[in-house]
């Protein structure tokens, strides 16, 4: 299973994650394959390069990652929106 960025990273994209993943899974909107309309300001992560070792989570300030099977059922939506990032 994969990390998922959720919901309180939109607009904040602090980037502390991307600096302590040590499989480069994390990247910006920008560097996503998901059409401009669909990509939200906020950092994704490739659930294919993951490497679910938490790293990301235990830095990010607003706590917006979360293990997959741990993400609150509010922000469901975003395990697969982290997915698309990367079709």
């Amino acid at each position: 299973m994969a990390h998922v960025i959720c919901a309180p990273c939109i607009d904040v994209v602090d980037k502390a994650c991307i600096e302590v993943c040590p499989s480069d899974a994390i990247h910006l909107a920008d560097d996503t394959s998901l059409a401009e309309g669909d990509r939200k300001n906020m950092a994704y992560i490739n659930p294919d390069e993951c490497a679910d070792c938490g790293a990301c989570a235990d830095e990010c300030p607003v706590q917006a990652i979360f293990p997959e099977e741990d993400v609150p059922e509010e922000w469901k939506e975003f395990v697969e929106i982290n997915a698309k990032a990367f079709a």
